[in-house]
């Protein structure tokens, strides 16, 4: 099978796919993007904040004659409408939306109601702004396992309220496991899918079935081991780097026993350790025989978690980390160690991305119906001069009486061009 996609994109591990059309907001470093292009979307629009993973999504992944178009940018500052209108008129319509709004309010580390006014947390309904104004066939959001924490259940009614009320079908939120489809890693998140009625069956097959399981059970392959992610690096690979060690530290890890060994075994009990039984897995080593743990946003720092090294004396590499989250080796991280480490960590997992993706492709009819311009009906707007495109007054959506009328978000800008990342190669 060929691994490039006729219309452009990166080339990064492409299937020859009929090409759909996907926005991916929060697009971070880009593993949402990249299992998205395997799957055979391209991925017409990206927008992330961050500098660090902005710079990565760019060198990896901004490049080919239909080059996806990277706003840096905080997204809360920009019109959805206005890129609705852009991104239909010079790409096409959008087939699918993407996006992983930051979790850290929803963290399951935030103790008692801690997150619950999380100013971060109204970043799920930002990213449905731009849902109900590019109108696409469906949207998948990922989170965290917290959001769905009976704390969080108004943030959440709310997000549902706003999708049925725009039209879609609204599915419950799902947790997956990533071992149980195939990565090498112990990861659950949440997922949650809307799609317009008349693009599935009733029967809507969703999620996927799994296809691993612990030790092969009911038939499935067995859970994969990270074991290859501990192969040596590429001679020169920029990311086959780990942090610098104390003497002590060092000692510590000298101590603890290969392949799993916590620090317990190794004798490192820090004050804020003593008189209870927890952070067990902080300064432990990785056991390749099994699973990894969690990838967090501190995953290449052993005083984070279970993050050290099977048998050497330091905590893992970037690049370790980068495969444990199925990145190929291709996949260059940049901003610094720690700016890359929390890059990775705050990735959806691409053999999982693609693996969901593919799955969607067979239970939803995408190409179904194609937006115009002036049908917009998020968007109200009365001109878009920026776009050299003029737009009458459309009447608004009929909503359930319950719901009053949504109207334009309030950050709306008139005569805006957004800057369009360059594209490389």
């Amino acid at each position: 099978m060929s691994l490039t996609v006729g219309q452009g994109g990166s080339t990064i591990g492409k299937r020859e796919l009929p090409a759909l059309r996907c926005v991916d907001l929060f697009a971070g470093a880009g593993g949402f993007s990249l299992a998205a292009q395997q799957a055979g979307f391209e991925v017409s629009l990206a927008i992330e904040h961050d500098r660090h993973a902005a710079a990565t999504y760019r060198r990896n992944l901004v490049r080919g004659r239909r080059a996806t178009r990277l706003i840096e940018a905080d997204i809360r500052k920009l019109d959805p409408c206005l890129l609705a209108r852009q991104t239909l008129k010079r790409r096409g319509p959008v087939h699918l939306m993407l996006g992983g709004p930051p979790c850290q309010g929803f963290s399951s580390h935030r103790l008692k109601d801690a997150g619950v006014s999380d100013q971060r947390n109204d970043l799920i309904h930002t990213y449905f702004d731009f849902v109900r104004a590019f109108e696409p066939r469906a949207f998948l959001m990922e989170n965290v396992p917290g959001m769905l924490w009976p704390r969080h259940d108004a943030a959440l009614a709310r997000f549902y309220d706003e999708g049925r009320a725009a039209g879609y079908r609204m599915l419950e939120p799902i947790v997956l496991d990533a071992r149980n489809h195939g990565v090498p890693q112990r990861r659950r998140r949440v997922f949650i899918l809307g799609v317009t009625p008349d693009a599935v069956q009733r029967d809507l097959s969703w999620p996927p079935l799994p296809t691993h399981a612990p030790n092969g059970e009911n038939g499935l392959l067995p859970w994969r081991d990270c074991n290859t992610a501990f192969l040596p690096a590429a001679a020169g690979d920029p990311n086959d780097l780990h942090m610098n060690h104390s003497a002590e530290l060092v000692a510590a890890f000298a101590r603890t026993p290969a392949n799993g060994g916590s620090r317990h075994q190794s004798g490192r009990v820090l004050e804020c350790h003593q008189g209870h039984d927890g952070h067990n897995d902080v300064y432990g080593r990785i056991d390749p025989a099994k699973p990894a743990p969690t990838m967090t946003t501190a995953c290449i720092n052993p005083s984070k978690g279970r993050f050290v090294h099977p048998v050497e004396n330091h905590g893992i590499t970037l690049r370790q980390a980068a495969r444990i989250q199925t990145f190929p080796d291709s996949f260059i991280f940049t901003g610094g160690l720690i700016a890359a480490g929390s890059q990775i960590g705050n990735a959806v997992p691409v053999n999982l991305g693609r693996v969901l993706l593919e799955h969607l492709r067979t239970q939803i009819k995408f190409t179904a119906s194609k937006p115009h311009p002036e049908n917009l009906s998020g968007c109200r707007s009365v001109t878009d001069k920026a776009d050299g495109l003029s737009f009458g007054k459309i009447a608004e959506v009929q909503l359930p009486p319950f719901v009053g009328p949504i109207g334009p978000a309030d950050n709306q800008q008139k005569d805006v061009e957004y800057e369009t990342a360059p594209a490389a190669g």
